[in-house]
């Protein structure tokens, strides 16, 4: 590893949600050759040692594998505990883990899965981690959106789709959930060493939402997947935001291809934003008491 100096990632521990499969394990195995030490999290046991295994082949850094299932609050809980216990610093959190789902599901928690996963998971985990993510700054958190947000609502008198379920109108909101955390997260890290991006990683072809697919979906997809980027093509702006140096400083802020874009004006409410940001802390429990 006389080379080691010149690997831009090198000393750098990653936490990557959402790691075995896809634009996770992409983004992993990406960040890994760039010489980080790598935190892959998965949901299978077996499934995330094995990528674990096939990154640490590829001869790139060192790979921890840690097992939860993101959209139950007490795994989610306990990963963070275990994170902290062995970690003495955590230099990006990379919050990549996501799903879709057609028909209505609920948690471990009684939550809806897709608002569940899709934002309140990043929410609590990166709340959780936010302190030693400000000890070991400059630092960055980086939550996978999606261009849906630009379709997204958030629907404060059915957040989950109780009333009315839609696998579309589920993800979009969470997807536009993702941005105003992330931009309200970024008002509240102001005068911190840690920075708070989001992105859209492109159309990829993976096995996203193959658990229970929509119908556009069934038959868009197999026309469809030609066009689309490959996993690797889509870690891209994941990877180029959790690591490139001209960003250190750059925060609260949408990326595609890359770049820094505006995203919907839905996005930008801070009202709307710190609302959320409140009832995701009753949520999940991260409310002070008293």
């Amino acid at each position: 590893m006389q080379h080691g100096h010149s690997k831009p990632m090198t000393g750098k521990t990653v936490v990557v949600t959402g790691a075995t499969g896809g634009i996770g394990r992409a983004t992993a195995h990406g960040l890994a050759m760039m010489g980080a030490h790598v935190i892959v999290i998965g949901r299978d046991p077996k499934r995330t040692d094995e990528t674990a295994k096939e990154i640490r082949a590829a001869g790139s850094g060192k790979v921890d594998a840690f097992f939860a299932d993101l959209s139950s609050q007490t795994q989610l809980r306990s990963l963070a505990d275990e994170l902290l216990t062995a970690f003495p610093r955590i230099d990006v959190l990379i919050n990549n883990a996501g799903g879709y789902w057609n028909t209505r599901h609920t948690t471990a928690d009684g939550l809806e899965h897709t608002f569940a996963l899709n934002h309140l998971a990043p929410f609590l985990l990166t709340n959780l981690l936010l302190k030693r993510l400000q000890l070991s700054g400059p630092a960055r958190v980086v939550t996978v959106s999606s261009n849906a947000q630009a379709m997204g609502r958030i629907n404060f008198n059915d957040l989950q789709g109780e009333h009315a379920y839609s696998g579309a109108r589920a993800y979009n909101q969470s997807k536009l959930a993702n941005l105003l955390f992330t931009y309200e997260l970024d008002r509240r890290l102001h005068g911190t060493d840690v920075t708070a991006n989001a992105l859209h990683p492109g159309m990829v072809s993976t096995g996203f939402g193959a658990e229970d697919p929509g119908r556009a979906q069934r038959l868009l997809v197999p026309i469809l997947r030609p066009f689309m980027l490959t996993t690797a093509q889509g870690a891209a702006t994941s990877i180029h935001i959790a690591s490139a140096p001209d960003l250190a400083q750059v925060s609260g802020r949408f990326f595609a291809k890359r770049t820094p874009r505006r995203s919907s004006a839905a996005s930008y409410d801070a009202a709307t934003a710190a609302k959320l940001w409140n009832v995701s802390a009753e949520m999940t429990g991260l409310t002070p008491t008293g």
